[in-house]
């Protein structure tokens, strides 16, 4: 099994973190999102040909290709046995869907607004979204110490992306404190197998800095430079 993919990005993280977490093994082929491209980089061919959006995260397995996270976790849960991310019952089993979709659309988004904005009142907006959305996290605790039932689920394996990158959020604009709920909750997902494969070192919440200011530099010079025209 081949994860074409990239620390720096968070659907490829939510892979990657299923992979560890559930003992699967994979060969990780470091494919930098569009974005984030080294200029030069050589996007491997296999890649270009199978990706149906040119966009990471792309598994390989047995000659087969599956592109999109969510579509890649749950083929997971269907063809891999052993460690399971989605409970047996089917009523808890639909509340980790809709934990995954509820995270992938309100939790998600305005973590990509505020290290994506250029302007600081838009940053400060997507923060504030960000808050909201952490806060109504933090109501799921009260019923269980996962985000969907007693154990880890896919519901994890979508808000690792978000524990990681605090550090980095903060840096870029990200000022709300965190619930307490959800700290804990970051705290408990450090003792997981999958952390260890997705965690980012000083370096790398330094690069994803970095490489997010030089963005905002070049889109405020660009904004600049059109308004002179």
């Amino acid at each position: 099994m081949t994860l074409f993919g990239h620390w720096i990005c968070p659907f490829s993280v939510r892979v990657e973190f299923a992979l560890a977490q559930r003992e699967i093994p994979y060969q990780l082929v470091n494919v930098p999102p569009t974005a984030a491209r080294p200029r030069g980089f050589s996007v491997p061919a296999e890649f270009v040909a199978h990706s149906p959006k040119g966009e990471i995260p792309l598994l390989r397995i047995d000659g087969c290709y599956l592109a999109d996270s969510i579509p890649i976790l749950e083929w997971m849960e269907k063809e891999i046995a052993g460690h399971p991310l989605l409970p047996i019952d089917e009523a808890t089993r639909q509340l980790v869907r809709d934990r995954v979709a509820w995270l992938d659309r309100y939790l998600y988004r305005p973590m990509i607004g505020v290290y994506y904005g250029t302007d600081p009142s838009h940053i400060a907006i997507a923060g504030d979204r960000l808050a909201s959305a952490l806060l109504e996290v933090e109501g799921w605790f009260n019923t269980s110490p996962w985000l969907a039932g007693e154990t880890p689920s896919l519901a994890e394996a979508v808000m690792v992306a978000f524990h990681v990158r605090l550090d980095g959020l903060r840096r870029l604009g990200f000022r709300s404190p965190l619930p307490a709920g959800v700290a804990d909750h970051a705290h408990r997902c450090r003792s997981l197998p999958g952390w260890g494969a997705v965690e980012w070192s000083p370096e790398q919440t330094d690069e994803f800095v970095q490489r997010f200011g030089k963005f905002r530099e070049i889109s405020l010079r660009s904004q600049s430079t059109a308004g002179t025209r």
